[in-house]
This record gives C-alpha cells, structure tokens and sequence, in this order.
C-alpha cells in the first residue's frame, strides 16, 4: 500500500493559515477539542450508532435541520430527536459559509436576531465559533452530525469538531461537482484531504469520527455507476488520510429494485476496493438519501414519496435512512413538518424490520450490472493514474469525461451523458459521453429505452428526459406523454 497520508509538518503548515482565515479559528484548541471528544458518551457518538446498526441489522433515521440562531437551533434538533423520533441529528449549514462568504453570514445572523427568526438557510457554525456550536452539541441526546455542501470545508470541519460534533459529511468531488462551478478539481480534493487527515488525527488520539461524502450528487437521475465511482474514489481518499468510520451514500433513483440493488452493489464494491487498496479495518456503512428531486405539493402525495423512500431503504438494508419532509416542494420545511416526515418513515421502517432484505433474481441481475459498469469506470479512472492514485484517478477522469455527472454546474465536469428512465423506470443511459462501458452494456440501455418509447408511441428523445425529470412531483415515476 502506497502511503499518500499528508505530514503532520505539512498539516500544521497549512492549519494555520485556515485557523487565521475568521477570528473564530483562534477558539480551536486541539487539545481541548480531543478531552472533549473522549468525555461524549458513546452513545452520542455517531460512529458507534452507525456500525453498531450495521451489525445489529437496524435502518437509523436522520432528517437534515438548521436555522441561524444557537437557540433556535437547539430548540429545533430537540423537537426533532422527541417529537421526530430521530435516532441521528442533523446541523445543515447556511449557503454563505458554505461559500466561506463568512462576512455575508455574519450580517444574515444579525438580520435574524433582529427579526427574532432564521433569516440564513441554515446554521452559520464557523460565525458562531467552538463556544456556540458546543451548545448544540451538549443540548441534545443523540449523535449530530455536520451536513453542508462546501468545497472548502476546512475550517468548518476544524470549529465543529472542536465543538464536539462526531460526524461529518462532504468530499472533494461531491462537495465541488454538484455545488460549484469554477472551483479547480484538484483544489477541492487537496481541501478535504486536509479534513480528513484532521479526523485522522483525531482518530490516532482514539477519537472516531464519522466520515460521509455525500453520495446522491446532482440528486436528478443519476445513474448508480456513476455515483459508485464517485463514492469510492472519495472513500479511498478519506482512508488514505486514517479515516475509519466511513458511510457511502447513493441516492433513490425510484425503481424499487434498481435502489435495493444500488445500495447492494455500493457495499460489495467498496469492500473489494477498500480491501485491494490495503484498508481492511473499515467500519463501512450505507445511506440511502430518500428522492431529491421535485416533491408533489399535495403533502398527502409528498408522504407518499416520501414513504416509498422509506420502502427502499429498508428493503435494500442501508444502514441509515436522510428523510425528507412534506414541505419539500415549498421549501424549508417548519420543524413540525420535518417531525412528520421521520415519523412517516420510522412507521415504514419498523413495519418491514422483520421482514429483511429484498432479495430476486432481479435484484441480482441489477447488482451485477451495476457492479459491471462501476468496474469499468474506475479502472478507466485508474488507468489514468499512476499507482491506482485515487486524486489524480479523479482528477484526470472528469478532465476526460470518464466521470461524468448528469446535470452538474461545475466547469470541471464534461456534462455529455444523459441519463432517462426505461419504461420500467429504471434509470438508464440514453447518452453516454466518454463513459467507458463496455458496448454490450450500452446496447442494453439502448434496447430498454427503445422499448419503452414504442410503449409510448414516440422515439427516444431529450422530452423523455424532461418528462422524467418532473414526473414524480406530477404523480407518476416515468414521465409519461401527456
């Protein structure tokens, strides 16, 4: 095994420059924040809920949450992990700081204090500082978990785990792809080696933090492989920095069986990588992010979704569950409706929890495939690299459009593959761009779109794309012609 973990030397370095970036830096004490850490009780520690689950056979249920202000932000996760039944907490935060626009998140806190209400999309951690944010964390009786969306999440990661917070989600590749559009791939990357070489420390000081890159993407018919490769590549890259707890994640696509084969194949994949790559120790996990796309208005419709999700999820035995809420398609939803999306979902949950995994020849037939085209992107990735090298793998794949996902704003993405559903719904590649699948492969995505355009009477286009794409907000799955 090649070792790619950054130098202490080089860490330090480069830690004070992000701990000068915003005042608050200057509340980071990395001693402090490891006796804090080791004083959590396990079972507020998000890493020992997750594998635990896993070994029990349980779905973990997590909603995502976060407004500007500490104590409204308390209040919230409170009302959640009681009247939401969650078993993990969430601390979603705001689009400033995740642009490190930390001067805009200052003037949103004082606009919301003075409306006496969140005026910020989220929590502001890196404005409110080591103090702040460990009031969230000590208020509160379950794991919680840091959920952003950020290319550089480097002071962010070192506030809040300071602050006591034991998870934290993102990567180099889909905190960038997805969320931004003129950030340099191979920056981004070199950003979050540097938050996971941080957990890395903490872990060499017998601190577990949970590491989770976020796996649905652009969240709008992508494809499993697609999200596979990148799942991996970002997972070798944590580990590569002493990373232990790692959860991957894949977004529902909507077909039943394709999602329970999704989270099937992600598993066997990742422990074949992670195994040939020399990571044995891995305590591996799953997420299943319930549908990212439009939501119906109607929130009877909207629980439907959402329970469907819920289905999925639990049938594929993901280890936890991202809820979404009624409120999905009028935006942030009010801590009630968020409430009721978990209790939805814990019903769902706890109804198919004896009756175990979806297992058919279909499923297997849909894990091999996946499992068929993940492989043939990550050695196309890795036959750009020296050293199966997983950061210039990723670097030089979406320059050659290798990697390609559907629908992202990023620069660095070549943005030629098109995916659609097939007349089953399953999500398919009408598309493919420089995507290296075998011919037989692409000729059976080709066939199942064929077919169903002749169920529908029309040919095989970009309108089936679009039909797609608000279907399931119009009541079906397949974007059927009017």
């Amino acid at each position: 095994m090649i070792d790619r973990k950054m130098s202490r030397e080089q860490f330090e370095t480069q830690r004070k420059e992000v701990l000068q970036s915003w005042p608050t830096g200057a509340e980071v004490d990395f001693d402090a924040a490891i006796a804090l850490q080791r004083s959590i009780p396990k079972e507020k520690n998000f890493a020992h809920a997750m594998i635990q689950a896993e070994k029990d056979g349980r779905t973990l249920l997590q909603p995502r949450a976060g407004v500007a202000l500490v104590d409204e932000h308390i209040r919230l996760l409170k009302y959640l992990e009681t009247e939401g039944e969650a078993d993990l907490l969430p601390t979603t935060i705001d689009a400033y700081t995740r642009q490190n626009r930390y001067t805009e998140a200052a003037k949103g806190i004082e606009k919301s204090q003075a409306a006496g209400t969140s005026l910020l999309n989220g929590f502001p951690a890196v404005n409110h500082g080591v103090a702040e944010c460990r009031r969230v964390t000590e208020a509160v009786s379950k794991p919680v978990q840091v959920r952003h969306g950020t290319p550089d999440a480097r002071l962010l990661a070192e506030i809040t785990l300071a602050a006591g917070f034991t998870a934290f989600e993102g990567g180099g590749i889909s905190y960038n792809i997805p969320y931004a559009k003129n950030v340099p791939l191979r920056s981004s990357i070199q950003y979050w080696k540097y938050v996971d070489r941080l957990v890395g420390l903490y872990e060499e000081a017998g601190v577990r933090i949970n590491r989770e890159p976020f796996g649905p993407l652009t969240g709008t018919l992508v494809p499993p492989c697609v999200s596979h490769a990148v799942a991996i590549l970002e997972g070798l890259l944590a580990l590569e920095q002493g990373v232990v707890s790692l959860t991957l994640g894949y977004g529902q696509c909507g077909n039943l069986i394709q999602d329970v084969a999704a989270i099937i194949s992600l598993r066997n994949l990742a422990k074949a990588y992670f195994s040939e790559a020399g990571f044995e120790n891995v305590e591996l996990t799953t997420v299943f992010h319930q549908w990212m796309g439009g939501f119906p208005e109607d929130e009877a419709k909207a629980f439907g979704v959402i329970s469907w999700g819920s289905v999925a999820g639990r049938l594929a035995g993901a280890t936890k569950i991202i809820v979404k809420s009624p409120h999905e398609a009028m935006g942030i939803p009010t801590k009630e409706a968020n409430a009721q999306g978990l209790r939805t979902s814990r019903q769902i949950v706890n109804m198919l929890s004896d009756q175990g995994m979806l297992d058919s020849q279909a499923v297997q037939r849909e894990v091999a495939l996946i499992e068929r085209e993940t492989r043939a992107i990550l050695e196309g990735a890795f036959a750009l690299s020296s050293g199966r090298d997983p950061e210039e793998a990723a670097v030089r794949a979406f320059e050659a459009g290798i990697i390609d996902v559907p629908f992202a704003p990023s620069n660095q993405n070549q943005g030629k593959i098109l995916p659609m559903r097939d007349n089953e719904g399953y999500v398919r590649i009408f598309k493919a761009g420089a995507l290296p699948l075998p011919q037989d492969v692409l000729d059976f995505h080709r066939e199942r779109l064929e077919a169903r355009a002749r169920a529908e009477g029309r040919t095989v286009s970009l309108r089936m794309v679009t039909d797609d794409i608000y279907a399931i907000g119009k009541g079906r799955l397949v974007g059927r012609p009017q």
